[in-house]
């Protein structure tokens, strides 16, 4: 087959599928991680972002310690706040590449791209799904939805953009969670919210995911956890460690919210079968204690986690359930070093450390 043409965009009927291109699971090695570097007030007020920055820096330097970080910076400002405080915090500022590519939030999981692979030809593309701020929950949003485009361009790497007659379909990364045998999980409540893709049907959904990530299965589960603005991303509650077991977030205190949600995606991921026939191992992830603010339930969940070459690194919340976490989360890795990182103030701003990047595989 000849090479995929270079030149950024290709044609609306370029099916990634069809040509042997898929969304690899989070293990696979990484070329780098992206983040956009967080500079406004969307996510976190003047007040709350100099409490999180500390914890942001340290997740830079984890994600660093075994792979390159590239970081979507606003301005020009950005950058150089940005590599100050990463200079003085004793970043190893040669693992680290700041990018002028202006952004309106922070959430990279969400608007950043989907590297596909396909190993048979070494070659890799991007999808640029529409991104509309958690179904125009918070605008503007229209830079966040140019930088796919903009890391194609950086990468020199094709990119498609699935298209229907009402515009670009919205997907967000943190909705789907991989396996890298054909399978994706993901929930109603998000992908067939009427906020993202109303004029689109369950089976419709499950085409484009097919299609452009490359899978044969769409897993669905239904709701997500209580604080979650994104209407349920699977990536709060559901994670795979392997291709036939997932790591899903538990509530054992029948008084807590998040009890009957947790209870019924239990349920749900009993009766599922993979491709193969097989069931799905479970391995139950304690929740932390709730966290809230200013009279908010925060989305605390230790599966909100990024796994990078050499670690897994974990948000935690300052509660007894911490140690639990961790341990089980590397019990499910082994040969990565498990990183806990204090995500209480991050989390003010209704995600983590997941939320906040999107890995570039290697071929």
């Amino acid at each position: 087959m000849a090479p995929l043409s270079t030149s950024p965009a290709l044609s609306d009927d370029f099916i990634p599928a069809q040509h042997g291109f898929f969304f690899p699971p989070e293990w696979h090695p990484h070329v780098a991680t992206w983040l956009s570097w967080p500079h406004t007030e969307a996510s976190w007020t003047s007040e709350r972002l100099p409490l999180m920055l500390p914890a942001y820096i340290d997740f830079i330097k984890a994600i660093s310690a075994s792979e390159q970080v590239c970081i979507n910076a606003h301005n020009e400002t950005v950058m150089q706040t940005a590599a100050q405080k990463l200079t003085e915090a004793g970043a190893d500022m040669s693992r680290i590449t700041l990018l002028p590519h202006p952004t309106n939030d922070s959430w990279c999981r969400d608007h950043g791209p989907a590297f596909l692979i396909n190993p048979d030809r070494q070659e890799r593309m991007i999808v640029n799904w529409g991104y509309n701020a958690w179904g125009g929950k918070y605008p503007p949003f229209d830079l966040d939805d140019q930088i796919p485009a903009a890391i194609a361009r950086y990468r020199n790497l094709p990119y498609v953009t699935p298209m229907t007659a009402a515009g670009p379909v919205i997907m967000e990364g943190g909705s789907v969670e991989f396996n890298g045998a054909g399978t994706v999980l993901t929930s109603r409540a998000c992908l067939l919210n009427q906020n993202r893709n109303a004029h689109l049907s369950q089976a419709d959904i499950e085409r484009y995911l097919c299609d452009y990530y490359g899978v044969q299965q769409v897993l669905w589960v239904e709701e997500g956890i209580v604080g979650d603005d994104t209407d349920g991303h699977i990536d709060d509650t559901v994670r795979f460690a392997s291709e036939d077991t997932v790591i899903a977030a538990y509530e054992a205190n029948k008084n807590d919210d998040n009890y009957p949600f947790l209870q019924e995606i239990h349920h749900e991921l009993k009766q599922m079968r993979l491709l193969n026939g097989k069931q799905l191992t479970i391995v139950e992830l304690p929740m932390p204690d709730p966290i809230v603010s200013d009279g908010l339930r925060l989305p605390a969940s230790y599966a909100n986690f990024l796994i990078t070459n050499g670690s897994v690194i974990v948000p935690t919340f300052r509660c007894k359930q911490d140690q639990t976490a961790l341990d089980l989360i590397g019990q499910c890795y082994p040969g990565r070093a498990i990183v806990g990182i204090d995500s209480t103030d991050i989390v003010w701003g209704l995600g983590s450390f997941h939320c906040l990047s999107q890995q570039e595989p290697s071929i």
